[in-house]
């Protein structure tokens, strides 16, 4: 069983009467996982997170019986239950959608539950698409179905992420960079090509403003599209440090107050990281030419945005600071662990929560993520193949340091 909500686990009766149902905009039903059922399964969990019949309560995936109802004879093994809980974080369906997997039986025959939530802040999209449930049809949402689930989010309590930016207007978002870049990479070509919707329903419908009506930027707008973001949050640059030495008080080499978009403030650290990382080069006693980073930056930019996708932006004036020592690499966020992470299993395998699950949909957009929660065993792979140390984490409730020392000398 993989349950993050133990409390949203059926009875025995619940399961039996869950058997017996048919497909609804709140039940899809499924042989196994083979031929189409996989994008099916994404399709129909993208729909429940939508929820766009406004039922507030969970969807679920039933796989074990066949059109006509019967048991399908399944086998459920680890792996189908893992492949399950991995659409969670594989990047296909954003912002990832809260859900969970479970292993049932009922008269000698085995079933893979899959439950879906309702969203916080719709909509949610699959591969670029919005997908939606009328009833037992699944389809791609119209104009009017976005506009109902923009809606649908001043009325429940939204992640800051998708908060007004207080004070802010229209003319402070790059509507240029918005079309130009975001918007084809966020968004299905077929659906941009319906041409159906205004420029404030298209930055509403990407939680870049509150609504159409309404286009007040969100704080994921100033984020990703503000002009001088950090005019209304305070707190979104990265200050950049070269030390010439292992203590904070010793001589300062290098220094950058770095700020703006997502995109610029990620880009211009891992160029001044970069710029900094010397390559050792080994030649004189080896047939072919050696060569090694102090760090990979592959690492480094898995820790650098994971920095700025977790850390805190609301209520702290903090930068994201990335500290450049003769011995060492620090980079510090600014707030703790969030959600199911903790002090104790911060790093673990499969472990992850979402401070900012808007902002993470908007960085895999941008091709800054490429799947969540895998960010942190990445990084700590490419160190290993580098000869580094695997990196040490400090975590408190206030920041999170992650801590990387260089490669052993060739």
């Amino acid at each position: 069983m993989i349950c993050d909500f133990p409390e949203m686990t059926l009875s025995a009766e619940e399961f039996k009467t869950l058997l017996s149902a048919p497909e609804s905009d709140l039940l899809e039903r499924k042989r196994d996982m083979s031929g189409s059922a996989s994008r099916a399964i994404r399709e129909a969990i993208c729909s429940f997170s939508n929820d766009m019949a406004g039922h507030g309560t969970a969807g679920h995936i039933l796989i074990g019986l066949d059109d006509s109802g019967k048991p399908s004879g399944l086998i459920v093994t680890d792996a189908l239950l893992r492949q399950l809980a991995d659409i969670r974080y594989d990047g296909q369906i954003v912002p990832p959608p809260a859900m969970f997997v479970e292993q049932y039986e009922e008269d000698g025959y085995a079933y893979a539950l899959v439950t879906v939530l309702p969203a916080d802040s719709p909509p949610v999209r699959y591969q670029g698409r919005i997908c939606v449930r009328i009833g037992p049809r699944r389809g791609y949402a119209d104009a009017q179905e976005e506009r109902i689930l923009n809606e649908r989010r001043r009325f429940r309590d939204k992640p800051f992420d998708v908060q007004p930016a207080l004070g802010s207007t229209l003319a402070d978002l790059s509507t240029l960079r918005f079309l130009e870049e975001y918007l084809p990479k966020a968004v299905h070509p077929d659906v941009l090509a319906q041409n159906e919707r205004t420029l404030e329903q298209k930055l509403a419908s990407t939680k870049m403003v509150r609504l159409a009506e309404d286009p007040v930027p969100t704080v994921l707008g100033m984020l990703v599209l503000g002009r001088t973001p950090r005019e209304h949050l305070p707190g979104d640059y990265i200050q950049f440090l070269r030390i010439d030495g292992e203590q904070l008080h010793d001589p300062v080499v290098d220094e950058l107050f770095i700020e703006g978009s997502i995109v610029d403030l990620v880009r211009r650290a891992e160029e001044k990281v970069e710029a900094n990382n010397r390559v050792q080069v080994r030649f004189a006693d080896v047939v072919t030419e050696q060569r090694k980073s102090l760090y990979p930056l592959a690492a480094v930019q898995q820790f650098l945005r994971n920095a700025v996708l977790h850390r805190n932006y609301e209520g702290t004036n903090a930068p994201v600071r990335v500290y450049f020592f003769n011995n060492r690499l620090e980079i510090t966020s600014p707030g703790g662990p969030y959600g199911q992470v903790n002090a104790s299993n911060f790093g673990s395998p499969g472990i992850t929560d979402y401070r900012n699950p808007n902002l993470a949909e908007a960085m895999r957009a941008l091709g800054l993520i490429q799947r969540f929660g895998a960010g942190i065993a990445l990084a700590q792979k490419y160190l290993r193949e580098n000869g580094n140390p695997e990196a040490t984490f400090e975590v408190t409730d206030q920041w999170v340091k992650v801590v990387l020392k260089i490669s052993a000398v060739l």
